[in-house]
């Protein structure tokens, strides 16, 4: 018979709990807000709040292992509660976004949405979607980066309609993709290129909504901005090809 927190915790100790489960929780509402950015026409904005909802994303699970919201509320499953949020803003929103602001060819709009909501339904119904070593193996439905990437270089439509087939495709494919915080190689220059990428893609998205901003984007950032992307290319092609699929 299981004992109630209570009788193994104190107050602090499940206050504590209660309040990353919350933290986690607002995931969900930053996710509402980018929904209502894009019926507004603000794309910015909207990435702006999945920006907000990354960070919130980025940093839970390392709070919730301090203060050991698993023992100390057994009761809530953190990573259903993560993982349901998650889908909604990597996954929900960004489509809905390709749809609305026409990301795509003509015609292809309902039909890519759609393609991004069922193939990421793998992604996260896989029991093997991260390695023993905290790679994600596959392409792990972030859309919502897609998405970005589609907003900073302002890539043709065709082209952004054959990148989502071919992500859509890698998602069955075990590629490794790293996690910037969980993977032990190389952990503090993979978090010190994850901050470097964050700072630049937030002048880049910036710069990208202002008119003409082709011509104006600063040369500095959007080259630390390529190094920083390529930065998680070499090393998630590094765990794939030199160590293997496993």
């Amino acid at each position: 018979m299981t004992s109630e927190p209570s009788q193994s915790y104190n107050k602090r100790q499940i206050a504590a709990a209660w309040a990353v489960h919350a933290f986690t929780g607002s995931g969900v509402v930053l996710g509402f807000l980018a929904l209502v950015s894009i019926l507004e026409g603000d794309q910015l904005g909207a990435f702006m709040w999945l920006g907000l909802a990354l960070f919130v994303d980025g940093i839970d699970g390392t709070l919730a292992r301090q203060v050991r919201v698993r023992e100390v509320t057994p009761s809530v499953d953190g990573a259903t509660l993560d993982n349901v949020i998650d889908y909604f803003n990597y996954v929900a929103v960004p489509a809905f976004m390709i749809y609305w602001f026409g990301l795509v060819p003509e015609g292809w709009g309902e039909a890519s949405a759609a393609f991004i909501l069922a193939v990421s339904l793998y992604t996260f119904a896989n029991v093997n979607m991260k390695t023993q070593d905290y790679y994600f193996s596959g392409f792990p439905a972030l859309w919502n980066l897609v998405a970005l990437y589609f907003y900073i270089l302002r890539t043709p439509e065709w082209v952004n309609l054959v990148t989502i087939g071919i992500l859509g495709v890698l998602t069955f494919v075990p590629i490794k993709f790293v996690h910037p915080l969980r993977v032990k190689a190389f952990r503090n220059l993979t978090i010190t290129m994850t901050v470097l990428w964050a700072a630049t893609s937030l002048r880049l998205a910036i710069v990208a909504s202002q008119p003409g901003a082709p011509e104006d984007t600063s040369p500095v950032g959007f080259w630390l901005w390529v190094l920083a992307s390529l930065y998680f290319v070499v090393i998630c092609s590094w765990r794939t090809f030199h160590r293997g699929f496993k």
